[in-house]
């Protein structure tokens, strides 16, 4: 059996993931910048972790060896949450989600190829967004970094079958770590919430049954595929 590998592994999503991931059986190695959590996680879950920054490339190559040499499945589960308008945002800021969102992923996938490869079913889930599929103000950076990786994520299934799937979700606004800055307000975040078709807002939970069934053999005829999972944001208007 081969390991997992879960960059964001100290995150909300990724953490979940990683839980559900190891009650199906599954080994896991974790990656993440919070030592302290990652270090808790690997200690609830039994797993290995790497700690390390996505913006030193060196992390990839480094965390895949850590991993193993059979990687059953690759989840890139990093991201930014950087909002402001057109003309407030510098190139930095575009640069930054870029690299981040999309130029890691990338990386990310080529320190994984050769033991995705080995069992011939490898399986790799990169993580999009709703503001690569719908148009919201102030999301321009953050728009355009997720939208590469929309199509990042057909690219690499088509150049990486028949060994390796690739697959994306993209969700909506999702209760994490990284959302709290604009969650803590709660009228904000019931706002947010009646946008939705089911008025509510995401958790990681709503994310990791898809996530699992996508690394498992019983999606073994998907590939190429971007999934939203939004509460109806991307493609439901209820009123109106």
């Amino acid at each position: 059996m081969g390991t997992i590998l879960i960059y964001g592994g100290s995150g909300g999503i990724g953490s979940a993931l990683a839980r559900r991931c190891v009650e199906q059986g599954n080994m896991v190695h974790l990656v993440g910048r919070n030592e302290h959590v990652l270090n808790a996680l690997a200690n609830e879950l039994n797993c290995s972790f790497t700690v390390g920054d996505v913006t030193d490339e060196s992390i990839f190559k480094k965390s895949t060896a850590a991993a193993g040499e059979l990687l059953d499945g690759l989840v890139y589960s990093v991201g930014t949450l950087n909002l402001g308008s057109l003309q407030r945002l510098k190139s930095d800021d575009f640069l930054y989600d870029f690299k981040i969102n999309c130029l890691g992923a990338v990386l990310a996938v080529q320190a994984a190829v050769k033991p995705l490869k080995k069992n011939g079913k490898g399986s790799i889930i990169l993580f999009s967004s709703v503001a690569a599929l719908q148009g919201f103000p102030l999301h321009s950076s953050i728009g355009m970094a997720k939208g590469g990786i929309n199509g990042l994520t057909l690219s690499l299934a088509a150049e990486l079958a028949p060994k390796i799937r690739v697959n994306a979700i993209a969700p909506s606004l999702t209760r994490t770590k990284l959302s709290e800055t604009i969650l803590s307000n709660e009228q904000i975040a019931d706002q947010i919430s009646s946008m939705h078709a089911l008025k509510r807002l995401g958790s990681p939970e709503d994310i990791v049954g898809l996530a699992t069934h996508l690394l498992s053999d019983e999606a073994g005829w998907i590939t190429g595929q971007v999934f939203s999972i939004d509460g109806g944001r991307s493609s439901l208007r209820t009123s109106g």
